[in-house]
């Protein structure tokens, strides 16, 4: 049963939250919130502290070996596929501050008491497994290219990627193939996670009531997904350090974006802070 609660939420009936029609000005106004949010409370120190040291742990742990240089941009750019769920935090800081609520970087930690801890951490197992297949793809891929010995340094598999064919080739099926990664991972979480926040619906209404906001906003969720990677990769040009103001930006957003998408839960059904 508990499992069964995981994935269907806390009713006995799953509550299929409204989704609504949302435009560029919506995206617009969710950016401006975000960042007044951020420039509201230091959050950026949270990622300084915790997100950035991991990921550039991960990256310096990769070139230790000739053998990781091909996974060094799909692993970078693969950091947004995780990024909804390493920003839950950021949208309970949004939720509290949205109530009315005294709000400091500690209450990011919250999350691990809400309802929807189970179902949060689900999804974000679900996640973690589309970026371990996205590696895998682009291990694969630059294989099949050339081969299984590892570059001999970083010189010669610069030359290899951006002077010979099969560097091409390698760089425009790679980010085609990025790009469905994204298309999914975007689908599935654009608003899932602060839904799951806001109420305990469960993980398989929080997917679909994601999917169905860009279906029914394809072109929207499309631009926005063209905003989010931009300011990953403008975040990301200066070794990292940018996403200590790119990633809390883009998080607090997120939470104003899914209160434009999804319309608000009645009193019983929110759940309370905690």
């Amino acid at each position: 049963m508990a499992n069964f609660h995981i994935v269907a939420g806390a009713g006995d009936v799953p509550a299929h939250p409204v989704v609504r029609k949302i435009s560029p000005a919506d995206l617009k106004d969710s950016l401006v919130r975000g960042f007044d949010d951020f420039w509201a409370m230091p959050s950026h120190l949270v990622f300084l502290g915790l997100i950035y040291p991991i990921v550039g742990a991960c990256l310096a742990a990769l070139t230790f070996t000739n053998n990781a240089l091909p996974l060094l941009y799909p692993l970078a750019s693969g950091f947004a596929l995780i990024g909804p769920f390493a920003a839950i935090g950021l949208y309970e800081i949004s939720r509290r501050r949205e109530l009315g609520l005294p709000t400091s970087w500690q209450d990011a930690f919250d999350v691990l008491r809400s309802p929807s801890i189970p179902s949060i951490i689900g999804l974000g197992v679900i996640l973690l497994v589309i970026f371990l297949v996205w590696l895998s793809t682009a291990r694969t891929l630059y294989e099949s290219l050339f081969g299984y010995a590892p570059p001999e340094s970083y010189t010669t598999f610069l030359k290899q990627v951006l002077t010979t064919p099969s560097g091409r080739h390698l760089i425009l099926a790679g980010n085609v193939l990025g790009l469905i990664f994204a298309v999914v991972a975007l689908s599935i979480s654009v608003v899932s996670f602060p839904l799951l926040l806001d109420r305990d619906v469960g993980l398989a209404v929080a997917i679909y009531t994601s999917v169905k906001a860009v279906v029914m906003n394809p072109l929207t969720m499309a631009l926005w997904g063209l905003i989010v990677a931009a300011a990953l990769v403008i975040g990301s040009i200066p070794l990292f350090v940018g996403l200590a103001i790119v990633m809390p930006v883009l998080g607090h957003a997120t939470w104003h974006l899914y209160r434009h998408v999804v319309e608000p839960p009645s009193g019983e059904e929110a759940h309370p802070a905690v």
